[in-house]
């Protein structure tokens, strides 16, 4: 019980060291480098948990005690290079927290409401859950107040029963087991589905930015969705679908045609996710830059025509570059003034991040 009572309050000093630095770790990037699966590791200074230690009794003399004579040539001053200096060391340890527990922190700082997924009565799935009885099972498995009850229950119609000796021994067929009981649960899907512009005036900071945003996002839509599934599509004047290792790293140049990758991301919707079945989550990244009028005007047609009325939400995040013009951005707020089927972000720099999360999440859909 102390044993588990340590580790829970470990826990909890991890968790309210994570939610202090919290800006931190959103911004540079040491999280993701660290995932494994479920949980991601930490760097931290070394946490100790206040306890008891025994020392040596002051009136006895034992080993590694009293006044010792050092052998020749040993504890001698040496040439050691530098000054020693004052302070201890800090010693830094890696330990683990889950991806639930980064979305609940997550959900604390930036207030995030719950989300709503939305056709969760198509789809059924079986689950198995201990809500049902049986006279037989485990022995881990037996009710004692369950199994009182039918020996309780036995004694009183027998007559056997006496109130001023109430002596109550259960016999085998008294035994109460938990026991699976199938269920039918709605289940949701959901996928995201990112985009980004990697024309040439999207450079590797303003990659890292969508890097690091994308991986909070997912940490929060995680948690709403089991088994949330992800694609990813880059662009400059043509469109691709990659995976996510590619997503991060590719590097291309040229003219920018938004677009093809709305096109592509309509393509992969219409093939892979009923919208009546799944929760979808288009997110667009870029600097702004679009080779021209027309092809925005092409964007604006597929918005209202087919995401807006489709998808859970359409998010786009414009990311400061000194060479994109930014009017894309523009384009979009004048065409969709608070229509909020559409989420619009401008993410200046990384210190920005935790604000554009809550701009894409702050909406609960």
């Amino acid at each position: 019980m102390a044993i588990r009572e340590d580790q829970n309050r470990f826990k909890s000093i991890i968790k309210g060291k994570v939610r202090d630095d919290f800006k931190k770790y959103v911004t540079n990037g040491e999280l993701i480098g660290k995932r494994e699966d479920e949980f991601v590791k930490i760097p931290m200074p070394r946490i100790d948990i206040p306890s008891f230690r025994y020392g040596p009794k002051q009136d006895e003399q034992g080993v590694g005690q009293g006044d010792g004579e050092a052998d020749e040539g040993q504890g001698q001053p040496g040439e050691g290079q530098g000054k020693a200096g004052e302070n201890a060391g800090e010693h830094m340890i890696e330990v683990e927290i889950s991806m639930d527990e980064l979305a609940e922190i997550l959900g604390e700082k930036l207030e995030l409401p719950r989300i709503e997924p939305k056709g969760s009565k198509n789809i059924m799935a079986e689950k198995n859950r201990y809500s049902g009885m049986a006279p037989v099972g485990p022995e881990g498995l037996r009710k004692f107040k369950q199994t009182y009850k039918k020996a309780l229950t036995r004694y009183i119609s027998s007559g056997t029963y006496n109130p001023s000796e109430p002596v109550i021994v259960p016999i085998r067929r008294d035994f109460q087991y938990r026991s699976v009981k199938k269920t039918q649960q709605p289940q949701t899907k959901a996928v995201v589905i990112y985009m980004m512009d990697v024309s040439g005036s999207m450079g590797d900071e303003q990659k890292e930015i969508v890097r690091l945003e994308s991986f909070w996002i997912n940490t929060w839509l995680k948690k709403h969705y089991k088994g949330l599934e992800t694609r990813f599509i880059i662009h400059d004047a043509a469109a691709k679908e990659v995976d996510e290792a590619t997503f991060f790293k590719t590097s291309e140049s040229g003219g920018t045609l938004i677009s093809s990758a709305y096109k592509l991301c309509q393509q992969i919707i219409q093939a892979d996710y009923p919208t009546s079945e799944w929760n979808i989550y288009p997110f667009h990244f870029s600097d702004g830059d679009n080779w021209s009028g027309e092809d925005t005007r092409t964007c604006l047609n597929l918005l209202k025509e087919f995401f807006l009325p489709k998808v859970n939400v359409f998010s786009y995040g414009q990311v400061e570059s000194k060479y994109g013009s930014g009017q894309f951005l523009k384009d979009l707020q004048k065409e969709f003034n608070a229509d909020d089927r559409l989420t619009l972000s401008q993410i200046e720099g990384r210190d920005k991040i935790l604000d554009s999360i809550k701009d894409f999440l702050g909406k609960g859909k």
